[in-house]
């Protein structure tokens, strides 16, 4: 019986040493986790509305993130996402995205003593130095900048420092990733002649390109294609766990290439690919991608607060130690371990400040007008696609309606109703559809995150 409770005892104390291992790094050196939804969730529970009594981040319930739960993660960076679902495409994705980067701005503002709002590498240093945790904006979709550059920039302006250039809808100028498992059609078969555009134009401001859910075609095309590493803000590895949402083996060994990033998502569905899933095993995916694309292209997404299923032993952010205190486990060293906390993250975003010009003028490259999807749109600048005016017809400043329920300057409005005329500006705001809304029952993004 002795030597039972001799190893029990051993094994305990061992733990202990490697968690307390794990936390003194930690307080060296903190991690930035590359996507974190709870912006969405305010937006869900609350509208949007951090005054809400119940909203306060100090003491925030049912979700995966509040403030006392990064300080004891060790949270040091979190790149905030700015996510709007599919449903806004070719309606009002811009609108509602802007809405969601000035949540982040008022969340920094509300809570300055723990959120320092940062754009840069050296912003997230000083954070660090301050002891607070640097918050920047990931926008999380290329649907959000509505095909088109002007939005890019604007975004960018106001503090945007990554796009997702797909979510789980093509955009008109790249494929996601649903294209791989069979659910959508090829559009652009990776990225399209504006696509190419796109990523320049983000390889010129500074803006990281973030691949997690776009097609294995988008993948290699933007690889082969930018000028600056790129990451991957919330994926794991496929080789572990089939699911098109994760990186396969070639895409890694391009990521080796080019001195990109993984930061390993914690969704059940892309650990275990089953609806259960153990903080070992997301050990493991950190393993494959150390040892397969290199200890310099791994890093942390877990993906909080926007999915419902998390590991045994993840189940929030404060549980970050516990996962460093299991790598410590398996032998990685701590120049390996800080390397995944933090600086993997912060070399990817120097080179990318490294290879922006600013001095070079902006791309005024425009998508054609045949490209655009959706009829919620008018032609206005799109020389392919010039109406003129016709005889009789109202103004160029009245409105024209559109046969599909949205508007464009071809016939005129005036023998509209303005009951026809608020029913079909409708139309072009996500949730007018008769279809349901991906998400829309549920605060989390389960199936699609």
């Amino acid at each position: 019986m002795w030597i039972w409770w001799f190893w029990a005892c051993l094994a305990l104390c061992t733990a202990d040493v490697y968690r307390d291992q794990a936390v003194r790094i930690m307080s060296e050196v903190p991690l930035i986790d590359g996507h974190n939804d709870l912006p969405w969730q305010i937006l869900n529970k609350f509208q949007g509305k951090l005054q809400n009594q119940t909203a306060n981040l100090n003491n925030l319930e049912g979700t995966h993130t509040n403030i006392p739960k990064l300080k004891k993660g060790f949270v040091g960076g979190q790149f905030w996402s700015a996510y709007v679902p599919c449903d806004t495409q070719n309606k009002d994705a811009v609108k509602k995205t802007l809405e969601q980067i000035d949540l982040i701005h008022r969340m920094c503002q509300m809570y300055p003593e723990t959120f320092s709002y940062v754009t840069s590498s050296s912003g997230i240093r000083q954070a660090f130095m301050e002891k607070k945790v640097a918050s920047l904006i990931g926008v999380e979709g290329g649907h959000s900048i509505d095909s088109s550059l002007g939005v890019l920039r604007t975004m960018y302006l106001l503090g945007m420092r990554y796009m997702t250039l797909t979510h789980s809808c093509n955009t008109p100028w790249a494929d996601n990733w649903l294209v791989d498992k069979g659910d959508d059609k090829a559009q652009s078969n990776g990225l399209s002649s504006f696509g190419k555009e796109v990523v320049k134009e983000m390889n010129r401001l500074g803006v990281m390109i973030d691949l997690s859910h776009v097609s294995e075609a988008t993948m290699k095309a933007v690889l082969n294609l930018s000028q600056a590493p790129v990451i991957f803000s919330h994926s794991s590895a496929y080789h572990l766990c089939a699911h098109k949402r994760n990186v396969p083996d070639n895409i890694l060994q391009m990521v080796n290439k080019t001195r990109s990033l993984v930061m390993v998502n914690f969704y059940n569905d892309y650990v275990s690919c089953k609806k259960d899933a153990t903080l070992s095993q997301v050990a493991d995916h950190l393993d494959y991608i150390k040892n397969t694309a290199g200890p310099e292209a791994v890093g942390f997404g877990g993906d909080y607060d926007g999915v419902g299923n998390v590991p045994t032993g993840l189940e929030d952010v404060s549980t970050y130690p516990d996962l460093i205190a299991e790598l410590l486990r398996r032998k990685w060293t701590e120049t390996e371990v800080k390397n995944a906390l933090a600086y993997n993250l912060l070399r990817v975003f120097e080179e990318v400040e490294k290879v922006s010009d600013h001095s070079a003028l902006p791309n005024e490259k425009r998508i054609t007008y045949t490209e655009l999807e959706g009829n919620c749109k008018t032609s206005f600048g799109f020389p392919d696609h010039s109406h003129q005016h016709l005889p009789g017809a109202l103004p160029a400043f009245s409105l024209f309606y559109f046969p599909s329920g949205c508007y464009d300057p071809v016939q005129p409005t005036a023998s509209l109703d303005s009951q026809t005329v608020s029913r079909n500006q409708d139309n072009c705001r996500a949730g007018s559809s008769p279809r349901p809304q991906r998400g829309a029952k549920s605060i989390f993004k389960p199936s699609i995150s």
